[in-house]
């Protein structure tokens, strides 16, 4: 058995169980068949980040995609760094 998939909308109403009709963690995710970790995990998600909370199954929040695409870029400018500490190291040898 696989890992389960769940919707932002799924997970949205989720969180609105708990934080708007006032059931507790763990009676919302026994009756929604949820272990109360997972739920935790939502409610956690939506407290920090709102309305960007849970964008989905393959999205980034867009905080999160800037910080991938500056550590890509990163990894890539050390790398171009790396090659030129190696070209001045070998340029730099004196002829025998």
């Amino acid at each position: 058995m696989g890992r389960r998939k769940f919707t932002p909308e799924f997970k949205l109403e989720a969180v609105k169980l708990v934080r708007e009709r006032g059931m507790t963690a763990s009676q919302a995710a026994r009756d929604l068949g949820l272990h109360v970790n997972v739920l935790q995990r939502w409610l956690k998600d939506a407290k920090q980040h709102g309305a960007q909370a849970s964008p989905g199954q393959g999205r980034m929040r867009p905080d999160d995609a800037e910080v991938a695409r500056l550590r890509r870029e990163l990894a890539k400018t050390k790398a171009e760094r790396d090659i030129l500490k190696k070209a001045i190291g070998y340029f730099a040898k004196e002829p025998k």
